[in-house]
């Protein structure tokens, strides 16, 4: 597996996410409250870019339609995604910067 660094732990703030360029597919980012969650960037339902989203609760919200996904598991909370569910990757932080096992 590759590692991406996705960026600096201070510049990825809780509620926001970040899409990160990898091989196989853009990556979005998600902080909840501190805790660094990623998963598959494009929704299954219409092709949009999740980290144009936002974070409700546990949740990436897709800004296009408003499916939602489990921001740890990628797994799909709300339809109207057309595949249920996302590859979620496992994140750490390493000194300040926040790490992708893509």
């Amino acid at each position: 597996m590759a590692r991406v660094v996705a960026g600096k732990a201070a510049d990825i703030p809780p509620g926001a996410l970040k899409r990160v360029g990898a091989e196989g597919g853009d990556i979005v980012v998600a902080n909840l409250d501190g805790r660094f969650c990623a998963m598959s960037d494009t929704c299954t339902h219409a092709g949009a870019s999740l980290s144009e989203g936002k974070i409700e609760g546990a949740n990436v919200v897709c800004g296009l339609h408003g499916a939602q996904f489990d921001c740890a598991s990628g797994r799909l909370a709300k339809f109207p995604a057309k595949v249920p569910d996302l590859r979620s990757y496992r994140v750490s932080v390493e000194g300040d910067d926040v790490v992708v096992e893509a």
